[in-house]
């Protein structure tokens, strides 16, 4: 049962670090994190990719639990998910342990 749920984990959060792979996703990400929930239209200002773009990745993001959209009118406002960003916190924290520990290992034998 433990190995189920560690899959699952496992294929959460590459969902969630692919989403983050893409440059224009993780800039979408850093600027509502800076500027709290917008409108596609003012995330599309000041960039070179297109409004219909952006809705993708915004969508891609959504998919990944990253964020989410809600209608206001005739536009969709967007806000980040933190709570998914803690989950990949997490997960690079436990990798982070697991080599600390690979490495103090490598360094007793070496040092044997």
């Amino acid at each position: 049962m433990r190995s189920s749920s560690n899959a699952r984990r496992i294929e959460s959060s590459a969902t969630l670090f692919a989403a983050l792979g893409d440059e224009t996703r993780l800039r979408l990400v850093s600027r509502l994190c800076e500027g709290g929930p917008t409108s596609a239209a003012r995330l599309t200002e000041g960039s070179t990719v297109s409004r219909q773009a952006i809705a993708k990745h915004l969508r891609v993001l959504e998919g990944a639990g990253l964020v989410t959209g809600t209608r206001e009118g005739r536009e969709s406002v967007w806000k980040l998910s933190p709570g998914r960003l803690d989950e990949a916190r997490v997960y690079l924290e436990a990798i982070s342990s697991q080599w600390d520990e690979a490495l103090g290992r490598l360094k007793v034998w070496v040092e044997r």
